[in-house]
């Protein structure tokens, strides 16, 4: 089944090159991932195919109108209808939403898809979020031009998670955030990497940790469990505190957070 994105959008043509590189080409090239793109001009009357307006009240920026994304949005549903999809849900891309997660991600790739809906200005006109949209979303504590930035994100991190896009089936599993923890670090070849090779003159070669060598495949696993352990409680302890609530942390895990010195 095939997951199906509707981009309302002022510019397009930002999501042209991003379907044609990577490894997530062949989702686009065979519509495993469809995207269809509606620049919001298309529907917007007059002259100069406006848009936006003033804001009441007074204030800096513009404030995108009502009327050209209801019928924007009025010819996606009839897409959708016509291609038996059914009624997607719309997400709109702000600040005010609820940060996506990789669990959210996971929800959304396994999914029929959604309308984006990507912002520009000072914002859209309230009635129309009241009206139509069902999931606002923030990429983080920070604020953006538009949102295209933030569906191109989406779109990436729910195509990698469909079946066979990654050249490895189990590459996904092992990502930051799948099991709630940031990622443990990865090494390759050679197995002795001279100081010199990272720009350190005189320093000592850098050898893969030994354990990655042995071909003991349960001390290979739990050495990056307590890696993963490490890093995520100094860089992110909230998300050690969330497993810990979820009760995902094992004692032999809890063992090796307590010899831990943060």
């Amino acid at each position: 089944m095939a997951v199906r994105f509707d981009v309302i959008t002022l510019f397009p043509e930002l999501f042209a090159p991003f379907q044609s590189v990577g490894v997530t080409r062949r989702a686009f090239e065979s519509r495993q991932v469809d995207v269809r793109l509606w620049p919001l001009r298309d529907h917007a009357e007059g002259v100069y195919r406006r848009v936006d307006d003033r804001p009441f009240g007074g204030g800096p920026g513009m404030v995108m109108l009502v009327e050209p994304l209801v019928r924007c949005l009025a010819a996606i549903r009839a897409s959708q209808s016509a291609d038996g999809a059914g009624k997607l849900p719309v997400l709109l891309f702000s600040p005010a939403g609820k940060p996506l997660t990789q669990q959210r991600v996971q929800q959304l790739a396994a999914a029929p898809g959604a309308v984006l809906l990507c912002g520009r200005y000072e914002g859209i006109d309230q009635r129309f979020i009241d009206a139509h949209v069902d999931e606002e979303v923030s990429m983080g504590d920070y604020v953006l031009s538009g949102g295209e930035l933030p569906a191109l994100t989406l779109i990436d991190a729910v195509t990698r998670l469909q079946p066979g896009v990654l050249h490895d089936a189990a590459s996904h599993e092992q990502d930051s955030f799948s099991d709630g923890l940031l990622d443990c670090p990865h090494y390759s070849r050679p197995e002795v990497l001279p100081a010199s090779a990272v720009g350190v003159e005189g320093g000592a070669d850098l050898p893969v940790p030994p354990v990655l060598m042995s071909g003991h495949h349960a001390q290979i696993a739990r050495w990056r469990r307590e890696q993963q352990l490490a890093i995520t409680a100094r860089r992110r302890p909230e998300l050690i505190e969330a497993a810990r609530a979820r009760g995902e942390l094992s004692k032999q895990d809890e063992h090796f957070l307590s010899k831990l010195a943060l």
